[in-house]
């Protein structure tokens, strides 16, 4: 194990860490991720009409369309991208309309003027005898719609979370359109009986976070919203009383000033905790990579999802607190530890060398690779491509029903993440 880094701190906080410090795998099976027909498809990649597609600065949505249409292009796909004006991509790409002001964004008038075109331009390739095999389909519920009445089957991933209104809408049209979910939490707000695909996860690049097996004694607890900067208090003791050095990068939020200075500023002189103030860039990649482990916050929202993988792929465990994204990706022991209170916290920290750095970067392999990504959707489009028209219309009065030959992905409730203790 490596001496502590040099990430400087945050202004106001010059403190120095403690140097001296006290000394299975994972695979998520996610569908049918073999290669289960090597048969290539012609794809219309249908994005979201707001913003550029491009292989770096854009997140989100666009994000994992730039990593999927990269990763099917790959295999030997003919994938065109429909998309906003700017885009950049491997894929064939048709820009459909311009830029949106950001009054615009969200409105239902453009994004309806948005599919309608992409569907012209299916009808057209179909005349010249170049039909698409398949509509992968990112945008909103347009063109699910009107999926019984589109002469392709459409897949549709589900990007957002799923309101009781959302799920029902989603429901409705289940049917007719094959719907996609990104995690086992979103499908478990979705109406019980809505009938899915499969459950893929969002593909992550991992090409800028290699394996890094040498360590350096510290843990980190990155935050990225307000609300969970209230468990900063609990890290810290949990930190100390593990005798393992703490690093806390984020944001002070405006209005908090104050309460951070009184309750954690005087822990930052006790050679046992040094705060750095917001991280980016090789600087966020290094303290990450060379960490012991880094601490998610509990009920941890898609905002962290990025943050999860990344770790891991780094070969830096992960101890999480109960729900959220992190719940589905953890594993006791293997890639790191849930950890709910202050005692199972300490208890985590302190076994963190049982934890397998190789092992956790291929649970961020397995499950959020690109290639494991792109395999899952394979297998997908490999069950419902060449479906007719009129094939698919006959199941339209069979609302409700989710038959399991539809699901390379069998749906399991959400799995509450289990507390480490420590062994007595």
């Amino acid at each position: 194990m490596r001496g502590l880094p040099n990430f400087g701190t945050a202004p106001g906080f010059a403190i120095e860490l403690n140097t001296k410090g006290d000394a299975g795998l994972f695979t998520e099976h996610i569908g049918d991720v073999s290669r289960s027909s090597n048969r290539r498809y012609r794809i219309a990649m249908l994005a979201p009409p707001w913003a550029a597609v491009t292989p770096s600065g854009c997140r989100g949505v666009e994000l994992a369309v730039s990593l999927l249409c990269a990763g099917l292009v790959d295999r030997g796909h003919q994938v065109t991208l429909f998309a906003a004006s700017g885009t950049q991509s491997p894929a064939k790409v048709h820009e459909i309309l311009p830029t949106y002001r950001a009054n615009e964004i969200g409105h239902s008038l453009f994004e309806t003027d948005h599919v309608a075109r992409v569907l012209s331009a299916l009808s057209s390739a179909a005349a010249r005898g170049r039909p698409f095999d398949i509509l992968h389909d990112h945008c909103g519920f347009t063109a699910i719609a009107m999926a019984d009445r589109i002469p392709v089957p459409v897949v549709h991933t589900m990007h957002p979370p799923l309101s009781s209104k959302v799920g029902d809408l989603y429901a409705f049209y289940a049917e007719s359109a094959h719907l996609v979910a990104t995690s086992e939490a979103q499908l478990a707000a979705a109406p019980q009986k809505m009938r899915v695909a499969g459950i893929v996860p969002n593909p992550v690049g991992l090409n800028d976070w290699p394996l890094q097996p040498d360590k350096q004694n510290y843990v980190v607890w990155h935050w990225r919203v307000e609300q969970h900067l209230q468990y900063v208090r609990e890290v810290v003791d949990a930190s100390r009383a593990a005798k393992v050095p703490l690093i806390l990068a984020g944001p002070i939020p405006r209005g908090q000033e104050r309460w951070f200075h009184s309750e954690i500023a005087p822990y930052l002189n006790d050679q046992q905790v040094n705060y750095v103030g917001e991280v980016a860039g090789d600087r966020e990649r290094r303290l990450i990579a060379d960490a012991r482990a880094v601490l998610i916050p509990p009920h941890s929202n898609e905002a962290y999802l990025t943050d999860i993988v990344h770790a891991l792929a780094s070969g830096t465990p992960v101890i999480a607190g109960e729900g959220g994204v992190a719940a589905e990706i953890v594993r006791d022991g293997v890639n790191g530890y849930s950890a709910n209170d202050e005692e199972a916290l300490t208890a985590a920290i302190t076994a963190l060398d049982q934890v397998d750095p190789s092992a956790c970067r291929e649970s961020a392999v397995n499950r959020h690779g690109i290639d494991a990504v792109v395999a899952r959707y394979e297998a997908i489009y490999h069950s419902i491509a060449g479906q007719s028209l009129e094939r698919r219309r006959p199941e339209v009065a069979g609302r409700g029903h989710r038959p399991s030959a539809m699901s390379p992905a069998p749906r399991q409730p959400a799995r509450r993440p289990r507390q480490y203790r420590p062994t007595r």
